[in-house]
């Protein structure tokens, strides 16, 4: 992958650079001259280093700006001083007037100070010229070390969040991961004026597998469940391992009738065939299933929605189990609990 390089300043301030800089082989780089436009480009498609201009109207801006942005903040600000005034200041006032310029800049944002010299006419400055270069690819060499290495920290946290995130004996999303779509989910439905869906299911007298065959054939016959409910959903519904052998099933763009097909479903692909779990075992079994729509009064957490699938489900353990349930009736949950344990 390319280093990416944003220059904030004109084409002549980009004929100074060195040549190194300017190789379309091994940097893509992009020219801009609106400061405006240059946060516009940094929010959309952040650079790996930006080189600022710093006689281009809004340069010191553009720096303060972009210091202040904690998400783009690992985005390395090289500010080339070509102001003349500024020059001119310099060579009257020698290295303790460098040394206070270098600091301002610094406090302003810039991760790096450097004198852009100005077109080399005699062979000295022609060498400091040269000198000066090598000092701007030294910068740019630790803006591309701070961008790798914000690259590699976040390919680490994408790791670590999808191992947060995942069941660790079903690979299904976990309760964590429920915790923080299903709010997204909800924002995102009422924003666009969509139907969502929730699903609640829980397999029926698990207890007895893991007595009668014990958890290891307990643990298989879920992960055999998971990868068959993963082959029968749609491709907007997203599944969730709630906890034991209790799953929810986010369902996008979905009304309350509609989901009662998908639970009813869901219902019929688990209980119409066995579940092999090795050569000489097979067991059958049945799933009982709560669906719940989100109605208008629902709190923006998924909280009301999660807990009126609950009571669906509650329903359909006390009358009988192996169905689904979602209509809008509300019994007192002590009875169902009392009734399905």
């Amino acid at each position: 992958m390319k280093i990416s390089i944003l220059v904030f300043g004109s084409k002549n301030f980009l004929a100074t650079l060195p040549d190194q800089i300017l190789d379309a082989t091994a940097f893509s780089i992009e020219v801009i001259m609106d400061v405006n436009q240059a946060v516009s480009h940094m929010q959309i498609t952040p650079p790996d280093v930006i080189l600022v201009q710093a006689s281009l109207d809004g340069s010191m801006e553009l720096c303060r700006w972009l210091k202040d942005q904690t998400q783009l903040s690992w985005i390395y600000c090289i500010l080339l001083e070509d102001r003349p005034q500024q020059l001119a200041a310099r060579n009257q006032h020698g290295w303790e007037w460098e040394l206070e310029m270098t600091a301002n800049a610094l406090r302003q944002g810039s991760d790096a100070y450097i004198w852009q010299l100005p077109e080399a006419k005699t062979d000295r400055s022609f060498t400091s010229m040269m000198a000066n270069h090598g000092l701007l690819l030294a910068q740019l060499t630790v803006g591309i070390r701070k961008a790798q290495k914000y690259r590699d920290l976040l390919r680490t946290n994408d790791v670590l969040s999808a191992i947060a995130l995942a069941d660790s004996l079903t690979d299904m999303n976990n309760r964590r991961a429920l915790e923080w779509e299903l709010p997204r989910q909800i924002k995102k439905a009422r924003t666009q004026g969509t139907a969502l869906s929730l699903i609640i299911l829980d397999v029926d007298y698990f207890k007895q597998v893991n007595d009668t065959y014990g958890h290891l054939v307990g643990d298989r016959l879920l992960q055999l469940l998971c990868s068959r409910l993963r082959h029968n959903l749609r491709f907007q519904d997203t599944p969730f391992r709630y906890g034991g052998e209790e799953f929810v099933v986010i369902l996008a763009n979905t009304n309350g009738e509609e989901a009662l097909l998908v639970a009813e479903r869901l219902n019929r692909v688990v209980s119409e065939e066995p579940f092999t779990i090795n050569s000489k075992l097979t067991i059958n079994i049945t799933i009982s299933l709560g669906a719940a729509c989100l109605q208008e009064q629902d709190d923006d957490n998924g909280f009301n929605l999660l807990h009126r699938a609950d009571q669906y489900l509650l329903q359909a353990k006390a009358t009988g189990r192996n169905r689904s349930v979602g209509r809008d009736y509300f019994p007192s949950v002590s009875h169902l609990r009392a009734v399905s344990s």
